[in-house]
């Protein structure tokens, strides 16, 4: 059961946190311990490996949280976006995205269904996105 609307906004605002600390275990610290991200329809992988590829390929990035929505069915819906330069490439990537979480009755996140168009992903890692400013 996910947290009320103020303790929920708390949680994602530490979620992102998290993730501009570039330490992948305070990402995990979101997550039950057996939680997965299955990405783009991918298989369910485990939190602290996704967490650890994103840090590698985007080693200075940006997440910025956008709108968070508790859905009726319980399930609550994370937007973000990703600003950063890609390790690989060089190349400036600016993405948005979200998560489908379920919580568990500790009020972790037990699984987590990410979304980006791909598409667009592999095109600004190849090519750049326009910086903004």
């Amino acid at each position: 059961m996910p947290p009320d609307r103020e303790q929920l906004l708390e949680f994602c605002r530490s979620y992102t946190d998290a993730w501009n600390s570039r330490e992948p275990t305070r990402v995990t610290g979101h997550f039950a311990p057996d939680a997965t991200i299955a990405i783009n329809g991918a298989p369910p992988t485990p939190v602290l490996e996704v967490a650890e590829a994103f840090m590698a390929d985007f080693p200075e990035m940006e997440l910025l949280m956008g709108d968070v929505l508790a859905r009726d069915d319980g399930v609550v819906e994370y937007h973000w976006t990703l600003i950063g330069d890609h390790a690989g490439t060089g190349e400036h990537v600016h993405l948005s995205g979200f998560e489908e979480w379920t919580f568990d009755d500790d009020g972790l996140v037990a699984s987590s269904l990410g979304n980006f168009d791909a598409a667009e992903y592999e095109r600004q890692v190849a090519h750049g996105a326009e910086r903004a400013g």
